[in-house]
């Protein structure tokens, strides 16, 4: 029988701790694909409704960007490589 070490986590008073925030994915303006498109692929993927996935889209389309989706990294992560998949431009980040 082996006994493992056991590890203590110590935390210092007056140390800021940065929980691991949630994250999200950003879908980028680009110059192929339709406005009708993208809200198609919002609609299929996400299963928003047609409302939503149109205003997404004019965000994307009028300020360049919009968040699609939030949670946790390996959430994003899929939702991004699936957008991709789609031939959107996605990205996912730390929410700030």
């Amino acid at each position: 029988m082996s006994i493992a070490p056991v590890k203590e986590e110590v935390t210092s008073a007056g140390v800021d701790v940065d929980p691991d925030v949630p994250w999200i994915t950003l879908v980028w303006n680009d110059p192929v694909n339709l406005m009708s498109y993208v809200t198609f692929v919002f609609r299929s993927y996400f299963g928003y409704s047609k409302a939503k996935a149109e205003r997404l889209m004019m965000d994307v389309h009028v300020k360049g960007r919009a968040v699609v989706s939030t949670g946790p990294r390996e959430k994003m992560e899929i939702d991004t490589e699936a957008l991709q998949g789609y031939g959107l431009w996605a990205t996912f980040q730390k929410d700030r």
